[in-house]
């Protein structure tokens, strides 16, 4: 079954060139999920879901998937680490245009060597040549680029194709208005439509429905500043210094012609104003520039606010929050997206496992118990950096001190791996250092790769010692967990490891391994086959 492009009205529109007819919607059809959103993160769990065999319905508000807002310069965001493994270990990371340019340098003129700027805290650069990757653990020349810039018109068009291959139905202009979740399932009203379906996710942005109707707990702190960014003709634009510029009132960037980024520290007036008219964006800037500059037009902007809340939990009943719809905070780091593709990945496996009776108790609950702390964390680092960015000495001796940290190797490459999620982990347990991290992209003397042989999003026993105990073991699991055996070019020591759907090492041993171990282990989130 093909993705289904409609909207509401049942009419015809284009999509990247292809006509899509619409027909009705079934509305006694009960799909296992209904997705509120078609953003990355609604995307992403759609096609993980589809993938082990799940019917799911995405309903998207917008009519149109394209925005200008979703182009260069506006669209652009970093994957991390975490985001670029899963994006690889579901075959998708190659089909990325800029992961094809990484992979042959000479395609692009974007610049290269020590002092190139690869990110940034509070605005403080992160410079490739301090940055010393040989101190993170665990990662191989197999492993793919812990950072890449992405254009979110791209990474959402690769993943619609993707749900798309997978039998995903996609109704677009069907924002979900309401919804009442039963023992068996939930009913949503979209528009005036109504759909079934035994699960509900919302992926529906920070101002998410699924989140209000739910009755959602949103906890958190309130903005200091609003955030401009606009495509601008300047009249004079030598006014403007080039790069980053710290002023008495906020903070502006210039570093592409005709386009310009602002922080006004103004407790986020500016963003709950009407409308950004190129009087209110000129005034702004005048302010926070210090200068009498006149924008001659405006063409495009978009504000925000360093406004971090996040859902006291993620989980009601049958209903789930993903995404902005679970956690907001400023775009600083660029980790909001990252994620939402991190939920997806994380949640994706676990609902599939539920609604086809593989699911232990306690297992939906995880999502929540293991992803939650990294929300938590990441708003608590878009605090830090909004607190050395106020324009008060004491943010500008503590910026300056942070300037200093990020100067030196160690302090580079703490921040990077940071930013870049490099440190990410879930709290699984076990002895081994490597248990609750994601999996190395081990090489295996055939050629293929860790990441190649997670494309089905399958459980897997990797055995580096081709030990008969755990082959039985992973008999017992049937189509469920694949067996993996053979010889690595590294393997850290390792001599055989459990490895979840998503990647993640549930279990790890370097010695003669422990069968009741690795029952224990794949107890928690994995049942055996009926017998």
């Amino acid at each position: 079954m093909g993705m289904v492009h409609l909207d509401m009205n049942g009419t015809v529109f284009q999509d990247r060139g292809m006509t899509f007819h619409s027909n009705q919607q079934n509305a006694s059809v009960v799909h296992d999920v209904l997705i509120a959103g078609a953003g990355p993160a609604g995307l992403f769990l759609a096609c993980e879901l589809a993938l082990a065999r799940c019917s799911v319905l995405v309903l998207e508000k917008a009519a149109d998937p394209q925005s200008p807002l979703k182009r260069l310069p506006f669209g652009v965001r970093g994957l991390s680490a975490p985001s670029i493994e899963a994006l690889d270990r579901r075959g998708l990371l190659d089909k990325l245009e800029i992961h094809k340019r990484v992979k042959n340098p000479h395609k692009t003129s974007a610049p290269t060597g020590p002092t190139r700027q690869v990110g940034h805290f509070a605005g403080i650069p992160l410079l490739e040549g301090r940055i010393d990757t040989s101190q993170w653990a665990h990662r191989l020349p197999s492993s793919p680029p812990a950072s890449l810039i992405s254009e979110i018109e791209e990474l959402e068009s690769l993943l619609a194709r993707r749900a798309e291959e997978l039998g995903v139905t996609i109704v677009r202009g069907a924002g979900i208005r309401d919804f009442q979740q039963g023992a068996d399932g939930v009913t949503v009203q979209a528009g005036e439509q109504t759909f079934e379906g035994k699960w509900l996710v919302g992926c529906d942005g920070s101002r998410s429905v699924v989140r209000k109707v739910g009755g959602f707990d949103f906890a958190g702190t309130e903005p200091e500043f609003t955030g401009y960014s606009a495509r601008i003709d300047l009249v004079e634009p030598e006014r403007l210094r080039p790069g980053r510029n710290l002023t008495a009132t906020g903070m502006y960037l210039q570093s592409q012609p005709g386009y310009v980024v602002m922080a006004e520290f103004d407790g986020g007036a500016g963003h709950r104003a009407e409308a950004a008219t190129l009087k209110r964006v000129q005034d702004a800037l005048r302010r926070v520039s210090e200068t009498d500059v006149t924008i001659g037009a405006l063409h495009a902007v978009t504000t925000w606010t360093d406004r971090a809340r996040q859902a006291t939990a993620y989980r009601n009943g049958r209903v789930f929050l993903a995404g902005d719809a679970a956690h907001i905070h400023s775009p600083l780091g660029g980790q909001g997206l990252n994620l939402g593709l991190g939920d997806a990945m994380n949640l994706g496996w676990k609902l599939a496992a539920a609604i086809h009776g593989r699911a232990p108790e306690g297992l939906l609950d995880s999502y929540h118990t293991e992803r939650y702390p990294l929300g938590a964390r990441v708003l608590d680092w878009s605090r830090a950096q909004v607190a050395i960015m106020r324009p008060d000495p004491s943010a500008r001796a503590l910026n300056a001190i942070f300037r200093d940290l990020m100067d030196t190797r160690d302090g580079a490459t703490y921040f990077a791996g940071r930013v870049w999620g490099v440190f990410t982990h879930y709290d699984l347990g076990g002895g081994h250092p490597l248990a609750g991290h994601s999996v190395p992209n081990f090489e295996f003397d055939d050629g293929r790769t860790m990441d190649e042989l997670l494309r089905d999003g399958q459980a897997i026993l990797l055995d580096f010692g081709s030990d008969a105990s755990l082959m039985a073991f992973a008999r017992e699991y049937g189509e469920r967990m694949r067996y993996i055996s053979g010889r690595a070019k590294e393997r850290f020591g390792l001599s055989a490891a459990l490895i979840r759907p998503d990647g993640y090492v549930a279990w790890a041993c370097a010695g003669e391994p422990d069968a009741n171990e690795v029952e224990h282990a794949a107890a928690g989130w994995l049942l055996k086959e009926a017998q």
